[in-house]
C-alpha cells in the first residue's frame, strides 16, 4: 500500500508539472497580451508594465522564474486586479465554489445510489422505466440548458427562487440542481447496471437460499460490491462539478472561482490563469488518488500495483 501511494504521489507531481508547462506555453502562444486592452496606454507605459511583471524577459526565463516561485506557493500578482495576489483571489473565491460543488456531490450520491438500487430491484417495472427516462434526460441535457430552464420557470415566471448571488439558502437551490443533475443521472444508471450484475451472482442466490431477508442481503452483500463503480466515478465527478461550476457560476452571477477563471481568460490575466489551473489540477489529482485508496479499503480483494 505504501509503495502504491508513493508511486501515485510521484505520478501526480509529474502530471501537475505537465499541466502547468503546457498551460504556460499555450497561453503565451496566443496573440496579444494582458495590457493591450488598457485604454489609451502608450508604448512606454506598456513597456514599463511588462518590465514590472517580467514579461519583457525571454519566455524560457519567464517559465523558470514562474515555476520556481510556484513550487513555493507563490503564483504572483494579478495583472488586472492591481494590488491583489493570485493566492488571495483563490483563498477568497474557492470556498464559494467548493460549497456549491460539495453540496452538489452529496446530492448526487444521496439520490443516485438509492434510485439506481430501486431501479435494479424493480427491473422492468414502471419505477425502473421512470428512473431510466430521468437518467437519460439528465445525461443528455447540458447544465447550462438546465440553468436556463430553471431561471425561466422558477425565477422569472413563478418567482419562487432568486436568480443571482448567494445571499440565502434559496440561492443555492437552482445552482445545485443544475450541477448535480448530470452526476445524479449517471450514478443512477451506473448503480442500476452494477446492482443487476451483483444480484445475478451465485453468492446472492446462496444468501437467499440460506434464508437471509432481502434487506440484509441487499445492504450486507449486494450494495457493498455494487457501489464500487460509483466510488471509481467519484473522482471524475468532482472534476465535473468543479469545471461545470464555472458555467453555472457565470449564469447565476455567483462570486466564485469560476467567474475569476473565465474573466482571467478573456482579460489575458496570465498569472490568474496559471494559478487557478495549477490549483484545480492539483485538487483533482489529489481527489483521484484518495478515491483509489478508498477503493482498496472498500474491497480488500483489489491488488494495488
Amino acid at each position: 500500500m505504501l509503495n502504491y501511494i508513493l508511486k501515485r504521489i510521484g505520478l501526480a507531481i509529474i502530471t501537475i508539472w505537465a499541466v502547468a508547462t503546457i498551460t504556460f506555453f499555450l497561453m503565451n502562444m496566443v496573440p496579444g497580451g494582458p495590457f493591450l486592452s488598457e485604454k489609451a496606454i502608450s508604448p512606454q507605459a506598456q513597456a514599463a508594465l511588462e518590465a514590472k511583471y517580467g514579461l519583457d524577459k525571454p519566455l524560457s526565463q519567464q517559465y523558470i522564474t514562474y515555476m520556481s516561485d510556484a513550487i513555493k506557493g507563490d503564483f504572483g500578482d494579478s495583472l488586472k486586479q492591481r494590488g491583489r495576489t493570485v493566492m488571495s483571489i483563490i483563498k477568497t473565491k474557492f470556498p464559494v465554489s467548493a460549497r456549491i460543488g460539495g453540496i452538489s456531490v452529496l446530492v448526487s450520491l444521496t439520490l443516485g445510489i438509492p434510485l439506481g438500487c430501486m431501479a435494479a430491484i424493480h427491473r422492468g417495472k414502471f419505477l425502473d422505466r421512470l428512473i431510466s427516462v430521468l437518467a437519460t434526460c439528465g445525461i443528455a441535457v447540458p447544465s447550462f440548458v438546465i440553468c436556463t430552464v430553471l431561471m425561466y420557470f422558477l425565477g422569472v415566471k413563478l418567482r419562487l427562487l432568486p436568480t443571482m448571488g448567494l445571499l440565502s439558502w434559496k440561492h443555492y437551490i437552482m445552482p445545485v440542481i443544475s450541477l448535480s443533475f448530470y452526476p445524479t443521472a449517471y450514478i443512477m444508471r451506473l448503480m442500476r447496471s452494477s446492482m443487476l450484475d451483483v444480484l445475478g451472482q451465485d453468492y446472492m442466490r446462496t444468501a437467499k437460499a440460506k434464508g437471509l431477508s432481502q434487506t440484509v442481503s441487499l445492504f450486507k452483500h449486494a450494495l457493498r460490491n455494487a457501489v464500487l463503480p460509483v466510488i471509481t466515478y467519484v473522482g471524475p465527478m468532482l472534476a465535473y462539478t468543479l469545471a461545470g461550476s464555472f458555467v453555472v457560476e457565470k449564469i447565476f452571477t455567483i462570486p466564485g472561482l469560476g467567474g475569476e477563471f473565465i474573466g482571467s481568460i478573456t482579460g489575458r490575466d496570465y498569472t490568474v490563469i496559471m494559478g487557478t489551473t495549477i490549483f484545480l489540477a492539483t485538487l483533482i489529482i489529489i481527489m483521484n488518488v484518495n478515491v483509489d485508496i478508498i477503493y482498496k479499503l472498500v474491497d480488500h480483494r483489489i491488488k494495488l500495483k
